[in-house]
């Protein structure tokens, strides 16, 4: 008997026939596009692939009358979990509940971006809960389980270097200072996936604008690297400015929060971090300031009973230090890059303390020069003090030798009128490139 083959389109899955993420995954953009069409989702021709998936599945999901929500989980003491969805990832009213049985299920660990469906709470509940898992950290949820610790993962020497100069695309005043800044931490203290680096600031020695400089210059020649800002007891207009003129993600909690609050958002940023490098990312976190994390982990901690010079409890300074030295390159892949900066000079004996605890225990170091700020020579860097160990696995050989033979010039001149005038001549060029080529003429 003669059959004739038809072809279907993608229809719209109804609640007998239900679509998962793993298979979404599978389909060409093209055949997602198609079911986009048939449900007659808006926009959707110009939606990449992760997004269309997200779409498709919220519109089954809210055509079988259920909400579909994302959050970061965190899970409690007891064992259930919260998906936070306030800024910072603080708890919050419209945080969704998820049970033990799904966090044992799937293997979800503090700091997963979970996506599913929820319901709304019943009579004696107070939060939403999550009804079914769709995806996490954006992969299918069973992948999750097979995924390693973060503590497990080999670490290893920073092999590949950020790239920080803007090139064209520093047009305004304030990114033409972004880039000058960067280009001289690209040859002197050069910043690699896996860095582990500490920005040593006296008060208003620019420390700020070198770190908005560094991300300027992550996001626009690494858009494949998470970039995030840990704000730890700062000003509210400086957060702002932060969220309005970096192109990262912003975690914040204000000087006029309690220190359980910087404790808190300090650690789910971190956490967040190592579940994206489980996966193979390339996670950066500028913290601002390592000195005020400490500061309230000395407030929020139980006391030891001991006490160091300046009212350091020793207990606060553990949690800091774990913080800081989850900064690593991945030798299975992925890296976490950890940029801290750290206050000298404030007039405070436990500033001094928390600074001398921390020299030393990362592997790049940019040391600021106040009196080059006093005679507004930007970046104030100190070039001599400045630098980063084992920075052969991350400049060519050329570019190294033009390094070492900057170094010992600047020595030689010493004081800052050496930097100064090395500033000067960077200047007269429009990348290092063109700089090292014109030093090489001069010396040579």
């Amino acid at each position: 008997m003669e059959t004739t083959e038809t072809t279907t389109a993608p229809r719209v899955p109804s609640r007998s026939a239900t679509v998962q993420y793993a298979e979404l995954e599978t389909r060409t953009i093209s055949e997602l596009r198609g079911m986009a069409r048939d449900m007659s989702l808006p926009g959707h021709s110009t939606l990449k692939k992760q997004e269309l998936i997200f779409r498709l599945l919220q519109a089954q999901t809210e055509k079988q009358g259920h909400l579909f929500r994302t959050g970061v989980l965190e899970i409690m003491d007891e064992g259930y979990g919260m998906l936070r969805q306030g800024k910072s990832w603080l708890p919050g009213m419209e945080d969704i509940y998820v049970s033990q049985t799904q966090i044992r299920r799937f293997g979800l660990r503090t700091g997963d971006l979970v996506t599913g469906q929820i319901r709304p709470p019943k009579d004696s509940e107070k939060f939403y809960g999550l009804l079914r898992i769709e995806a996490v950290n954006n992969q299918a949820p069973d992948e999750a389980k097979l995924r390693r610790r973060f503590d497990s993962l080999t670490a290893i020497f920073p092999n590949k270097l950020f790239d920080l100069e803007l090139g064209p695309d520093a047009t305004t005043r304030e990114l033409k200072q972004h880039n000058m800044s960067n280009r001289v931490i690209n040859l002197v203290s050069p910043i690699g996936r896996g860095q582990r680096g500490l920005i040593v600031s006296p008060p208003k020695a620019g420390k700020t604008m070198l770190l908005k400089g560094i991300a300027q210059g992550i996001t626009t020649n690494c858009p494949e690297a998470h970039v995030m800002v840990a704000l730890i007891g700062e000003r509210p207009e400086e957060v702002t400015d932060w969220e309005r003129t970096v192109n990262a993600e912003v975690i914040s909690s204000t000087f006029d929060e309690p220190p359980d609050n910087h404790t808190r958002v300090a650690e789910m940023c971190l956490e967040r971090a190592k579940r994206l490098v489980e996966v193979g990312g390339d996670v950066v976190i500028l913290l601002d300031s390592i000195t005020r994390l400490t500061r309230a982990y000395n407030l929020a901690v139980p006391a030891s009973g001991r006490t160091l010079s300046g009212g350091v409890d020793p207990a606060a300074l553990y949690p800091s230090k774990g913080f800081y030295g989850a900064g690593r390159n991945i030798d299975e892949g992925g890296s976490l890059t950890l940029i801290a900066t750290c206050l000298v000079n404030t007039e405070s004996r436990m500033d001094d303390v928390i600074y001398e605890e921390f020299k030393g225990t990362g592997n790049m170091e940019l040391i600021l020069d106040r009196r080059l700020a006093d005679r507004r020579i930007y970046p104030t860097i100190d070039i001599g003090r400045s630098g980063t160990r084992r920075e052969e696995l991350l400049l060519d050989d050329q570019t190294l030798r033009s390094v070492i033979t900057i170094r010992r010039m600047l020595n030689a001149m010493g004081g800052s009128d050496a930097v100064e005038a090395m500033l000067a001549q960077m200047g007269k060029s429009a990348t290092n490139r063109e700089f090292l080529t014109a030093l090489g003429k001069e010396v040579g």
